[in-house]
């Protein structure tokens, strides 16, 4: 006995899971802005975290069912309405067509993320429960792809980023930045699957619980504790005399507003104000004056050094005998015995386009400052410091935004984690996005954090992520506070980028697994024309 072939769809009718039609177009463009807007307020210096899921979730609903061209034009739209205010503090030291070509290229991104929702639409539409997977695991590869590409990547504006002051924040310990991102799409998928062309008391509950699971699952996860002993350590900010591109030109300036704010917290000191540290941190660019070279910059730190009776950390460049060829260093400067230069680390990471410039001769025709921008060479080791009270892991500036720089140095037996920065040619909303990848890699790795600016936002961060001595921005501060050091390897430490990795290959698996659904959609589309055609 042989069973009849299955029917061939009415024309019109529809697959498992409802109607094929997509949003109008006017509609579905609305959402992409909305998605893009919504993504952008939950980052720093709005900080609405809670409606990372929501942008998620209206870019999933503008792009399900569309043409895979559609789908890329839609998470492009929402990508530039996202990064180009995002990144607008870029103009401050590039001028506003770098600013533009960057933003473009992190939207591009998103752009491939809208194309990979409209890809997996028949998988949507035959098992709908899979949305939430589904837009988990795309926004965690679409992340891993711009934190890698082109240059080493740029990772600014990931949604981990956006979740400082949120619960979620402690599933960092458990699985990093890509953990975080995973979840938090999760439920963005959740709540587009609950509410695609529903509405009433069925979406309004759906949403509560999606809330509830958000707010409440990772709020109940213990945090690793910080279980050795405490150490006193001061920040200082010394500010500069004008922001923008020209500090560099004050560098003599800068350098004496460091000295003399560190001059004063011995007074503090002395007088009982403050408590004696143990270390005291200065920003990324604190002596733009070469320490090693120029011997009176290098009595300056030593006088601040033997006056407040405590190693410095001194954010400098280094200069070689190759003109222009440099290198951006934390160097340890002790009382009495001046730099250990075995206690210093040289910047791994250079900024593409800010601190050198690959494809140079192509670069001047699109700014006329990309001769201003010199070689900064990078360094060769992680930022392992023995301070002798403290070992400090040390990374300097957007490098806090690399997973793998933050955990090579728990790796390396760092106890507190410090991030040297100088926010001189950017804006208060760079330095705020900056802080919460502090907090995230405090949680994170269980380490407490520091930031320090030369103009601020200078803080400091314990292992629970919470934010402590903030500092105001464009002024001059010194932040002092006992410091808890050690704790046991976080999990997300110990395993590294291994769980992202996995993220990426089912990702891989289900775009390659719609495949099938796809040829069966687009050949009953083909019979249904042949149909309507014949009648």
């Amino acid at each position: 006995m042989t069973l009849p072939p299955p029917a061939l769809a009415e024309p019109g009718s529809a697959p498992p899971g409802g109607s094929r039609r997509p949003l109008r177009l006017p509609v579905a463009a609305a959402l992409a802005v909305a998605a893009g807007a919504a993504l952008l307020l939950a980052l720093p210096p709005f900080d609405l975290w809670w409606l990372s899921p929501a942008g998620v979730a209206l870019l999933a609903a503008a792009v399900h069912r569309r043409r895979l061209r559609a789908g890329f034009g839609l998470g492009m739209l929402a990508g530039l309405v996202l990064f180009v205010p995002l990144l607008e503090w870029t103009t401050i030291g590039a001028g506003w067509l770098p600013w533009i070509i960057l933003a473009v290229l992190q939207s591009l991104y998103i752009g491939l993320a809208g194309l990979a929702g409209a890809w997996v639409s028949p998988l949507v539409d035959r098992w709908r429960a899979l949305w939430p997977l589904l837009a988990g695991l795309i926004w965690t590869t679409q992340e891993f792809l711009r934190d890698r590409t082109p240059f080493g990547g740029f990772p600014w504006g990931r949604i981990a980023f956006s979740q400082g002051d949120s619960p979620t924040l402690r599933l960092a310990a458990y699985g990093g930045a890509p953990l975080v991102t995973f979840v938090v799409t999760v439920a963005g998928g959740a709540l587009v699957a609950l509410f695609w062309r529903r509405s009433g008391v069925l979406g309004a509950a759906g949403f509560a619980v999606v809330v509830a699971v958000l707010l409440g699952g990772p709020a109940a996860l213990p945090l690793t504790a910080t279980t050795g002993p405490s150490t006193t350590v001061a920040i200082v900010q010394g500010n500069v005399p004008r922001l923008g591109l020209d500090f560099n030109a004050q560098r003599r300036a800068v350098l004496d507003n460091h000295v003399k704010a560190t001059v004063q917290l011995a007074a503090d000191v002395a007088s009982g104000k403050q408590k004696q540290p143990s270390l005291v941190v200065w920003p990324e660019n604190s002596s733009d004056i070469d320490p090693l070279r120029n011997s009176d910059a290098g009595e300056q730190i030593q006088y601040a050094a033997d006056t407040v009776k405590a190693p410095i950390l001194v954010g400098t460049l280094q200069r070689t005998d190759v003109p222009r060829d440099n290198y951006n260093v934390g160097i340890l400067w002790n009382p009495g015995t001046g730099p250990d230069l075995a206690q210093q680390y040289a910047k791994r990471h250079p900024v593409p386009f800010a601190e050198y410039m690959p494809l140079r001769s192509i670069a001047r025709v699109v700014s006329e400052r990309a001769d201003l921008v010199s070689n900064m060479l990078a360094g060769d080791h992680p930022g392992v410091i023995d301070t002798g009270a403290v070992t400090v892991g040390d990374v300097i500036c957007f490098e806090v935004a690399y997973d793998g720089l933050v955990k090579d140095v728990v790796d390396g037996g760092a106890q507190i984690l410090t991030v040297q920065t100088n926010n001189a040619t950017f804006n208060e909303a760079e330095a705020l996005q900056q802080l919460a990848m502090v907090q995230l890699r405090a949680v994170e790795h269980g380490r407490e954090g520091l930031m320090v600016s030369t103009v601020g936002v200078s803080a400091f961060v314990d292992a629970e992520g919470t934010v402590h001595g903030s500092t105001g921005f464009n002024t001059a501060a010194v932040v002092v506070r006992d410091m808890k050091l050690d704790g046991p390897r976080t999990l997300a430490t110990r395993s590294g980028n291994r769980p992202e990795v996995v993220l990426v290959v089912a990702t891989v698996i289900a775009l390659v697994g719609v495949l099938p659904l796809r040829r069966w959609r687009d050949s009953i589309d083909g019979d249904s024309v042949k149909v309507s055609e014949e009648q």
